[in-house]
Parts: structure tokens; C-alpha cells; sequence
């Protein structure tokens, strides 16, 4: 699976997303929305920022909402919870969060703390673009 995060004031913009461009045609920005690529799922990253940063149980993590659901892929909405709490945090909170990503294993095994410490910081950057933009966050996931 591949995951496109990108930013959209709503639902309906963010729906139109997959119809305007092919998803094995995206890259770099093209959405023209700060978007990034990763294979990280939502539902992972929603977990780690929201037990990891914010110290919710995993069991209170709020389901994503699915935008559009289609037999070649799928826009899911993000909670603003997952992004917020990334701009108001510093270093140490961003390379503790990360100690505690990384020893968490998934089904590849624990990951490189530095390696999470980075994608945190890809993920605090691209909090304060959709705050900026006043979008809010949307991920396209395909195969």
C-alpha cells in the first residue's frame, strides 16, 4: 500500500483529489497541497501521535473517517488531533515520542528511533502547512 497525505479545506475538495490525477502518477506535490508520500499507515500515525505525544490509550484513538471509498482506492480524513499536537511540541517531546515509536514493533520489527525522530519532523512540517492553508489533513491510500 502506498499513502499520499495531503491537505484540503474539506470533504468534498478532498474527494475530487483521486478523480483529477491518477494515483500512480503522484509525486513530489503535484496536489499542489504540500502533500507527502510515505508508507505509513493513517491508523498508525493517529496511534503514535495520540499515545505517544498526547498520551491517549490506544483503545481511545478515534476511528478515520472514510471519504471515499472506491475498488481502486480510498480518501480517509484524519482527526485533527493526529496533526495538531505535532506544532506545539519541541525536541525533547518529538525525540521521546520517538523512543517510544521505536520500540513498539510492527510487522517489520522495532524501527531506528532516529528514523521515527525524522518522520516526526516531516509530520510537524506538514502540520503547520495545512494550519497554515486551514485545510485539514486527508490521506489517499491505494495498492
Amino acid at each position: 500500500m502506498t499513502y499520499k497525505y495531503f491537505g484540503a479545506p474539506d470533504g468534498a475538495t478532498a474527494a475530487r483529489v483521486p478523480i483529477s490525477m491518477r494515483p500512480e502518477e503522484l509525486g513530489g506535490d503535484e496536489l499542489g497541497m504540500n502533500g507527502m508520500f510515505t508508507k505509513i499507515k493513517p491508523e498508525t500515525m493517529a496511534a503514535m501521535v495520540l499515545t505517544g505525544i498526547e498520551g491517549v490509550p490506544l483503545h481511545k484513538v478515534p476511528p478515520l473517517e472514510l471519504v471515499v471509498p472506491h475498488p481502486d482506492y480510498a480518501v480517509v480524513k484524519l482527526p485533527m488531533t493526529v496533526v495538531d499536537p505535532l506544532r506545539g511540541i519541541g525536541e525533547e517531546a518529538v525525540g521521546a515520542a520517538a523512543f517510544i515509536w521505536s520500540t513498539v514493533p510492527d510487522r517489520g520489527g522495532p524501527r531506528d528511533a532516529f528514523n521515527v525522530y525524522q518522520l516526526l519532523h516531516e509530520w510537524q512540517d506538514f502540520s503547520h502547512r495545512l494550519h497554515e492553508a486551514g485545510h485539514q489533513p486527508y490521506c489517499l491510500v491505494w495498492p
